[in-house]
């Protein structure tokens, strides 16, 4: 069934305090003190329908408010169970979400309606931490509501099997189409199973997924259809169109090569330094990159970075949100890790340095901005080769308009190879973001639009600033070319020292580690052989000299193709796990 919130302009109006059925009293004073007082469309059409005892799946644009649309009948169905108040360890709500941060919010936001009811205990499981913690909580205290990840919370419910979900009353399933994306299909299915079928089940998502249509056929029962859409114009020519993202948000692309994007990128910041940003990178290892860099620029001095991303332990995790939530401006540099589910106030400018390798996360990147109907905007960078992803988001109902590049924008290129001949730690993290950035986008789901054999690596080297170019095996396999790349002349990488001492001292005792093994196996060998192996090498290079070019050619590429196979078993090791990351770059000569 079909209960479409986009389409009914009335439910904008619709107070709390006028649903049906009707709330609590004790509910309306928990929305009063929390500044709720109008639903949003997608709580209007979602509310009423759980409150009847029945089941939903909900698609609606990020930021429309879904968190209170499940969290207000929750409660609510709780207070009228016929269970309430519950037993200590008697589980009468579970909220899933994909990632902990998102739990977390859920579970804050949570808390002022949930301490509206009596003996009712709620419990954040998320990892990040040792389960016998959460477990000795649970025994200690109980827990009625069990709000967090597929992955600890089905870990939990094996292990304390005196946790009783016999009277179940609704299960929540926030970002569906993520929990399954992320690989948490086989978790959910045994949450699933150990839950008891007469139930309520809503299924929360910003889109609708085959799995996610999947899911709803198993876990939910003749559900009702919620949608809330925005209305846009692509542009002034065209009829208003159903689009994904808030109708507060103006969304801008720019089309920039490889080795200007940087440039335009601080060019950006300083026009934008009091306001609050966030700026989304490709991997881990390009956010702690650009993080180190960009606050290194002097024009950018004054403005606050913090970075946030999926390898950091989980306290950084938290005092980087919490950090970035407080403050009035500054710039939030991360991966798709923040691009779900977090609602930080305030946010700006949203600016997408590396679209998503996934185009659906895309409107779940943009929707930190333009959040219940406030205005917010976003901009993509693309390179002129990637020009066709406008039109896919447009199909997908993401509008984008072509925003005006910065002519006037410095050059920041040599600020960066600067900081790298300074530094070993910026010239080594600048290093391993590239490589991490051209496999990233090798995986790319959109590989007819972002086609690997035609990126420009060697611009895309010249914009990370880099002082050479790494070796690496994926390059070479597919001959991609380096034009555009200019090394920095007169300097040898490895004189460049860490300006942190203890990281310097590390390094020369490795190299001279090094040195004494390699001197120590020349000790060893047969010194006639020795001699007999030199001079052979010299008839060679002599020999080798008196050979035409064509000869010379051969020989070379003979030496590259068994250089490229070295490197290829090396690539292949290292993703089996028999080497380790920083082995494999040592081996293949990047760093």
């Amino acid at each position: 069934m079909d209960s479409s919130a986009s389409t009914n302009k009335a439910l904008k109006k619709i107070r709390f305090s006028e649903l049906e059925p009707s709330h609590s009293g004790d509910i309306i004073s928990a929305l009063d003190r929390s500044g709720f007082e109008i639903c949003t469309p997608v709580q209007a059409g979602t509310i009423p329908l759980l409150c009847s005892h029945k089941d939903v799946t909900v698609e609606a644009v990020t930021g429309s408010g879904k968190t209170l649309a499940f969290v207000v009948p929750l409660v609510e169905i709780l207070r009228r169970s016929t269970s309430y108040p519950p037993k200590p360890h008697q589980v009468m709500g579970v909220i899933l979400s994909p990632t902990r941060e998102l739990s977390t919010q859920i579970y804050k936001v949570a808390q002022p309606f949930v301490s509206t009811l009596k003996n009712v205990k709620s419990v954040l499981i998320v990892g990040g931490r040792d389960a016998k913690y959460d477990m000795k909580t649970i025994e200690e205290e109980g827990c009625n509501i069990l709000i967090g990840t597929p992955g600890r919370l089905a870990v939990i419910m094996e292990r304390m099997e005196f946790l009783d979900f016999r009277n179940l009353e609704i299960l929540i399933l926030d970002e569906a189409d993520r929990l399954l994306d992320m690989g948490f299909g086989k978790q959910v299915n045994y949450i699933l199973s150990r839950l008891p079928k007469q139930r309520r089940t809503g299924l929360f998502s910003a889109t609708q997924t085959q799995a996610v249509q999947d899911l709803a056929k198993a876990g939910l029962r003749n559900p009702f259809q919620v949608k809330a859409t925005a209305k846009s114009k692509s542009d002034s020519s065209q009829q208003p169109t159903d689009s994904k993202t808030p109708s507060g948000l103006h969304l801008e692309y720019m089309k920039r090569e490889a080795d200007e994007k940087s440039s335009q990128l601080v060019d950006l910041l300083i026009k934008n330094k009091k306001n609050k940003l966030i700026v989304y990178f490709m991997t881990c290892a390009c956010v702690d990159y650009w993080g180190l860099v960009l606050s290194k620029i002097p024009t950018l001095k004054s403005i606050s970075f913090i970075p946030i991303h999926g390898n950091m332990k989980q306290n950084a995790r938290e005092k980087a949100i919490a950090s970035f939530t407080e403050a009035s401006s500054g710039v939030l540099l991360c991966t798709d890790v923040a691009a779900r589910g977090l609602d930080i106030p305030g946010i700006d400018y949203i600016v997408q340095f590396d679209p998503p390798q996934d185009p659906d996360v895309f409107i779940h990147r943009v929707g930190r901005t333009a959040r219940l109907g406030r205005k917010g905007r976003s901009i993509v960078f693309l390179t002129p080769k990637e020009k066709l992803y406008v039109g896919l988001m447009r199909v997908r109902g993401v509008p984008l308009q072509k925003g005006k590049c910065s002519e006037n924008a410095s050059n920041v290129i040599p600020i960066i190879r600067s900081a790298a001949m300074e530094d070993r730690a910026v010239l080594e993290k600048g290093l391993k973001a590239f490589v991490s950035f051209v496999r990233a986008y090798k995986e790319h789901h959109c590989e007819h639009i972002f086609k690997w054999k035609e990126l420009e690596i060697g611009k895309l080297a010249m914009g990370y600033g880099l002082l050479k170019f790494p070796k690496m095996p994926e390059v070479k396999q597919d001959r991609l070319s380096c034009e555009g790349f200019t090394p920095v002349e007169g300097i040898d990488i490895d004189d460049i020292k860490f300006k942190d001492k203890v990281r310097e001292k590390q390094r020369q005792q490795r190299i001279q580690a090094r040195k004494e093994k390699q001197q120590e196996e020349k000790g060893k060998r047969n010194p006639k052989k020795a001699v007999v192996v030199a001079s052979a090498d010299s008839n060679n290079a002599s020999r080798k000299r008196k050979l035409t070019g064509k000869q010379r050619q051969t020989i070379q590429t003979a030496e590259d193709e068994e250089e490229l196979a070295r490197d290829s078993r090396l690539l292949k090791q290292r993703r089996k796990g028999k080497i380790t990351e920083d082995e494999f770059e040592r081996r293949t000569g990047m760093i």
